[in-house]
């Protein structure tokens, strides 16, 4: 860590040291000599070392403009593109298709990066994130414990989760364990659907995660309790489930069920 700017709180930077670690998160994304990777929070450049002998191209996206100038320096190699912006504008379809990303990113970016990433005209193929271990969990959730990030997720990549890394392989330790999450995106979508009348419909149904889905879909589709009952008995599903019960067939057999579906 010497001569290198302090990781910035503010920022959420933790700088992962781990040898091993670094070397299986690379080893994740399947990288060929012909993919270009998008690395968001490249930070002192510790994975984009790596990532530029994999890769035939890295485009490194990076907030903090410290890193971002230093980052050339750090990393003198050829094949790397440094641009110091906020990875929720950076534009995904300046990207060729099929670009995979691989990033150790803060904690606080998860839900908006996977929600970019998904619904991007263009989006990647595939996604090794490195994120915390709780969210990790949630990103990969089976029926009972689903959540909006979760069937967001799901509708568009397939999930799997990888290593799990101790707080103590990072600078500064973060007051979490982080783990790996694995996003292949799927080569078609799952169900033909109106995807914002498909996520309006979940929102609704996770809005009050600890109401039944009769009240909480009355509440957030604003629809008399009577006619929710029936879109239900419909889809098949008991009115005393709660939102983190569904399946995402479950979600596709709701959606059908809705008028004007």
């Amino acid at each position: 860590m010497s001569g290198l700017p302090l990781p910035k709180k503010s920022l959420g930077q933790h700088w992962l040291n781990d040898e091993l670690a670094l070397d299986d998160i690379v080893a994740a994304a399947d990288l060929t000599p012909d993919d270009v990777v998008l690395e968001v929070g490249p930070g002192p450049g510790a994975l984009t070392r790596r990532l530029v002998k994999a890769a035939a191209r890295v485009v490194a996206v990076e907030l903090d403009s410290q890193q971002a100038a230093l980052l050339p320096a750090a990393v003198p190699d050829k094949n790397l593109e440094v641009v110091q912006q906020d990875i929720l504008e950076f534009d995904l379809t300046a990207l060729p298709a099929d670009y995979k990303v691989v990033a150790n990113i803060p904690y606080y970016l998860t839900s908006n990066l996977i929600r970019v990433l998904a619904e991007s005209t263009n989006s990647p193929s595939l996604a090794v994130l490195l994120i915390q271990k709780e969210v990790a969990e949630r990103v990969a959730a089976k029926p009972g414990s689903t959540s909006l990030l979760s069937i967001s997720a799901q509708f568009y990549f397939e999930v799997s989760l990888d290593q799990v890394i101790k707080a103590e392989a990072f600078t500064p330790p973060p007051k979490v364990d982080s783990q790996v999450v694995v996003l292949r995106r799927r080569p078609t979508l799952l169900f033909e659907v109106d995807t914002k009348a498909f996520f309006r419909l979940a929102k609704a149904g996770f809005a009050m995660r600890r109401k039944t889905l009769l009240n909480s879909l009355s509440a957030g589709l604003h629809m008399p309790k009577e006619d929710v009952h029936k879109i239900l008995n419909q889809a098949g599903l008991k009115p005393t489930l709660r939102a983190q019960n569904l399946s995402l067939q479950d979600w596709y057999q709701l959606y059908k069920a809705l008028p004007n579906s």
